[in-house]
């Protein structure tokens, strides 16, 4: 049970880490000062289109990481460990 709290905890932690980050660089892409934190580049794999005449489907995946992101995944980490040893 003890690492089963541990692993949710930790999932949590990175997930809200994530959408919190993201959430930061969407409103600080227009503040002058705090644009920076929008700044990232798109990792992954770009839409790959399959057609087999009777079937077609497209295949792709792709990233956003931003600084904002690095940021909130890097507070959300410690958090959970200073918060993750008493549970």
């Amino acid at each position: 049970m003890d690492k089963f709290k541990k692993t949710f905890a930790f999932l949590f932690f990175v997930i809200s880490g994530i959408i919190l980050g993201g959430f930061l660089a969407e409103v600080c892409q227009n503040i002058p000062y705090f644009n920076w934190m929008s700044w990232g580049r798109d990792i992954g794999i770009e839409n790959w289109n399959v057609d087999l005449y009777v079937i077609r489907f497209h295949i792709g995946f792709m990233i956003r990481a931003t600084l904002s992101q690095m940021v909130t995944i890097s507070l959300a980490l410690i958090l959970f460990a200073k918060i993750g040893k008493n549970l």
